[in-house]
């Protein structure tokens, strides 16, 4: 029987959680869940869930892994440094509160592997719009990207030359190595569970969850690939210098809210290292404004910006 449970694939453990979970959920009385909300307090929960996530990928994945932008750092304070290696163990030099946090929350939220998405983000920029980009709508058309990003995303993440080529520098700790990377996929289960018992079988699963795992891939591997190099205004006439082919990203609104300042992708492109993607006065990087926020608690250190000399 453990043999025949240990060969089972991720999507029957969900199946399996939902057929069980549910009858107990009746019987314990609790079909609404443990926190029955309004239809508005749902509707805030899930932009808050979902605008967690994006943050975590826009300042941990994207600014800080990838790019390099910033470095996650140890609270400055003694208290905290000693509460954390009391509680934790952990060698001081490397624990960073909210690089942990972020990975953890994009292992329940979307099965990511840190080192696949950097590499295939790393990837996108040295071959822009040329037929090597894993997702360029110059290639594979704005529709094909816009609602099948996410398998472009698969598609290239199974590409070892890929992933060896551009995943340099990435974590390789041992939960990185034996848990985020080892069963990527069993996060989202456990994000199902907390959100059914949560919210109830419909509103948890329907309402809830589903939503987390539609958000990313519709907005990051959809919106921002496609339609950020698709639509919208341009601050830089960019290029992708190394194969001097012309670079379509856009600007997609100027206020960066609700993709955490991934909309301001043409200025990002034009200045893919630094970690404040807006330029202009009328426009607003969310992202940014986290990372300021972060630096004046000791928890992110800024390494670069954009040159404020350029003729912008």
């Amino acid at each position: 029987m453990s043999r025949a449970l240990s060969n089972l694939s991720w999507w029957a453990y969900l199946l399996i959680l939902l057929i069980g979970g549910s009858p107990l959920l009746w019987y314990f009385n609790i079909w609404d869940g443990v926190i029955p909300l309004s239809l508005k307090e749902y509707a805030v929960v899930v932009l808050v869930l979902t605008h967690i996530t994006i943050a975590a990928v826009t300042i941990f994945l994207h600014r800080g892994q990838a790019h390099r932008s910033i470095e996650f750092e140890v609270p400055t304070s003694v208290f905290v440094r000693t509460i954390a290696w009391t509680l934790l163990k952990y060698d001081m030099p490397t624990w960073a509160p909210v690089a942990h946090f972020f990975r953890y929350w994009l292992w329940l939220t979307t099965g990511m592997i840190t080192k696949e998405w950097t590499a295939i983000h790393r990837k996108h920029h040295a071959t822009c719009e040329t037929a090597a980009d894993p997702h360029s709508p110059k290639t594979y058309g704005i529709f094909r990207v816009l609602f099948g990003g996410v398998f472009l995303y698969v598609k290239e993440s199974r590409n070892k030359e890929t992933i060896a080529k551009h995943g340099a520098g990435t974590p390789s700790d041992w939960i990185e190595k034996h848990i985020y990377t080892k069963y990527h996929k069993y996060g989202v289960i456990l994000m199902l569970f907390i959100d059914l018992v949560l919210f109830g079988p419909i509103v948890g699963v329907f309402g809830v969850w589903l939503v987390q795992m539609v958000w990313i891939p519709f907005f990051a591997a959809g919106v921002i690939n496609g339609v950020g190099h698709y639509w919208g205004y341009r601050n830089f006439p960019s290029m992708n210098k190394k194969e001097n082919f012309e670079d379509w990203s856009r600007n997609i609104c100027p206020i960066g809210i609700l993709i955490g300042g991934e909309a301001l992708h043409n200025n990002h492109h034009f200045y893919p290292k630094s970690a404040k993607l807006s330029v202009k006065w009328f426009e607003f990087d969310i992202g940014w404004m986290y990372i300021r926020i972060l630096e004046t608690f000791g928890l992110v250190r800024v390494k670069y910006v954009y040159d404020k000399n350029l003729n912008i």
